[in-house]
């Protein structure tokens, strides 16, 4: 576990920009159980997280088509919901960070930390800006 004041400024980059922070298996249940498309971003203190993953979640917002819901956890912090989110992640293994989205409670798009590594913020943004064209 990481102390909450060390990963609070990593969380406030993507609850700033409107993502809801999950901190519980109940709050990723009640989260996945609403209609419409709901983004999930396992957050994390890794690097490749803070040069391209949340830089590249925070510029595929700026889209025609965007998720019905923002919402995240923070790998090594919020145990319960990260374990619980990874288990509809499924048969994706747990991947730290990780970008999910799901349309009306079911997975239609992953992106894992290998798909995160060495990827430009742009490149990410582009991958979702794709995956919102086609599912939300």
């Amino acid at each position: 576990m990481y102390p909450p004041e060390l990963v609070a400024p990593m969380k406030a980059e993507l609850a700033d920009v409107g993502f809801n922070q999950l901190f519980t298996a109940e709050e990723v249940d009640a989260a996945l159980k609403q209609e419409g498309t709901t983004l999930v971003v396992i957050n994390s203190v890794c690097g490749c997280a803070a040069g391209s993953m949340r830089p590249g979640v925070k510029l595929s917002l700026e889209s025609d088509k965007l998720p019905t819901h923002l919402n995240t956890a923070f790998a090594g912090v919020d145990g319960s919901a990260v374990e619980r989110a990874r288990q509809y992640m499924l048969p994706y293994p747990p991947s730290s960070p990780s970008i999910a989205l799901f349309k009306d409670g079911k997975l239609v798009h992953m992106i894992e930390r290998h798909h995160i590594e060495g990827r430009t913020a742009q490149m990410i943004a582009d991958n979702l800006k794709a995956a919102y064209s086609e599912f939300c």
